[in-house]
């Protein structure tokens, strides 16, 4: 019998802050733009510029730590994080090192395991650097610093996880969370939401821990989950092969499924941190608290709860629909104008689900509006529009958010419900369709699906199917 070994995982999660201007500096953070266009000499580290603090920052971190159940610290400042590196201008990064803004929180996660609390070691503000394009044409490198000053927050956890499956649920439960606040939109493949793993593994029963690596570059969920199995099984291989674990960073390469070294990690004392001259310290009142805990929104699982008892949902659904804030308030707002919530569940659980996923987008990229959905759903259950049309409709509605009502009138899709014009088209049917009739009456039943078919076929979808039965069935047995 071989070895048992335990994962031992820890994250630092960054999260780009959904602030409309950078954290010392009025620059704008909107995604994309030219390269270097959102700049001024704060940012791009002019010598002489002063940086300011953007109260916004504090207070979603404050909001985000409240949410974690994090203390907060009453007083707390910025440190110089030094390093040089051509994306980082003034040559040291703004964050927090000794005395953080949040500390000692924690989160409940449930996975297939059950349930488990994970440790928050600490949250800190800090800014972000900029980036570097590599140009592979020209073999040179291009900095750009529309990112550089953007806000961030840093979740440090405790080396609390175990497995993969949990450091999912640990993350989406942060996202969630998160999101809920507006605090950032924690979109992984535009970066404002970014996971570095710091991975150990250890005999089952050891108390020390292994020496840890921290893998950067991981932009996906699959990508995380990837990586920690990857990493895992190349720790446990150096252990087998009576080798060591070198503590480094390295860079996940997603297509390759390999991880490879960038650089041996660094400690503290490489970066030199003292303290930032230009900035007071923060000094944070509990009036200041109080007024950011009054405005905490209602989070994911009293959400839940409040679903399951007033609108009575699949326990399956309120956890799809909960799950996103984008999603729980198109559905809240739908059922305010409608008052169907089983229909409305049944349009976002079904037909929006199929979209999302068919165009590869997330609930928060939904455009559609929800008067258009309610109106939609009231549409379907006067009758007006028959199933098959409401779905057609429903789709336009997902790409263009059209208007329903004039949508539907333009292109002539409101469900005939005439009975004359109906008996002449199904005669017509029974005409052209002798062996069918002649199936039916010598009691194969099923015959009449085919004629239903053919006359909704000849009305191009448009009848009420109830009524072509009907008309079908009275003609039929005559």
């Amino acid at each position: 019998m071989g070895k048992q070994y335990e994962t031992v995982i820890g994250l630092e999660v960054h999260v780009e802050l959904a602030t409309r201007t950078k954290i010392f500096c009025s620059c704008s953070t909107a995604f994309g733009g030219a390269p270097n266009t959102h700049t001024c000499p704060v940012c791009t580290g002019m010598p002489g510029s002063l940086p300011v603090l953007n109260k916004q920052v504090v207070e979603y971190a404050m909001a985000v730590g409240l949410a974690l159940n994090c203390e907060i610290n009453r007083y707390c400042k910025f440190d110089r994080k030094n390093y040089f590196y051509p994306d980082n201008p003034q040559n040291y990064q703004i964050s927090q090192l000794y005395l953080p803004i949040c500390i000692n929180g924690r989160v409940e996660i449930e996975t297939a395991g059950g349930r488990k609390s994970v440790g928050i070691h600490e949250i800190h503000m800090e800014e972000d650097a900029g980036k570097l394009v590599h140009d592979d044409w020209a073999d040179c490198s291009l900095v750009d610093y529309n990112r550089s000053g953007v806000p961030l927050i840093e979740i440090v956890s405790e080396p609390d996880m175990r497995s993969a499956d949990e450091v999912i649920a640990y993350l989406e439960k942060l996202r969630t969370t998160i999101q809920y606040l507006g605090a950032s939109d924690c979109k992984l493949n535009e970066g404002s939401m970014r996971a570095d793993v710091n991975l150990s593994v250890r005999e089952v029963g050891a108390t020390e821990f292994g020496t840890r690596t921290e893998m950067k570059n991981l932009n996906s969920f699959k990508a995380i989950a990837r990586a920690i199995e990857g990493e895992r099984a190349r720790q446990i291989e150096l252990l087998e092969d009576g080798k060591e674990v070198i503590q480094e960073t390295r860079r996940w390469d997603d297509n390759k499924e390999y991880s490879y070294a960038m650089r041996s990690k660094e400690d503290a004392q490489d970066y030199r941190y003292f303290p930032d001259p230009d900035l007071t310290p923060v000094s944070i009142s509990d009036e200041w608290i109080q007024k950011i805990k009054d405005r905490q929104p209602e989070f994911q699982a009293a959400k839940a709860l409040r679903y399951k008892e007033e609108f009575d949902l699949p326990e399956y659904d309120i956890s799809i629909i909960t799950a996103s804030k984008k999603m729980a308030d198109i559905f809240e707002k739908t059922v305010a104008l409608c008052s169907k919530p089983k229909k409305v569940s049944n349009w976002l659980m079904g037909e929006t689900m199929r979209l999302l996923k068919e165009k590869e987008m997330e609930p928060e990229d939904i455009t559609f509006t929800p008067e258009n959905l309610a109106k939609l759903i009231d549409l379907a259950d006067q009758g007006t529009l028959n199933s098959t049309v409401a779905k057609e409709v429903f789709e336009k509605i997902f790409e263009e958010n059209i208007n329903v009502d004039k949508y539907v009138a333009e292109n002539g899709l409101g469900t005939v419900n005439d009975e004359g014009a109906l008996r002449e088209i199904v005669e017509k049917v029974i005409a052209e369709n002798p062996q069918s009739v002649e199936d039916y009456r010598a009691g194969k039943k099923k015959a009449i699906g085919f004629l239903v078919g053919q006359t909704m076929k000849a009305m191009q979808g448009r009848a009420n199917p109830g009524m072509v039965n009907q008309i079908l069935t009275e003609l039929l047995e005559k």
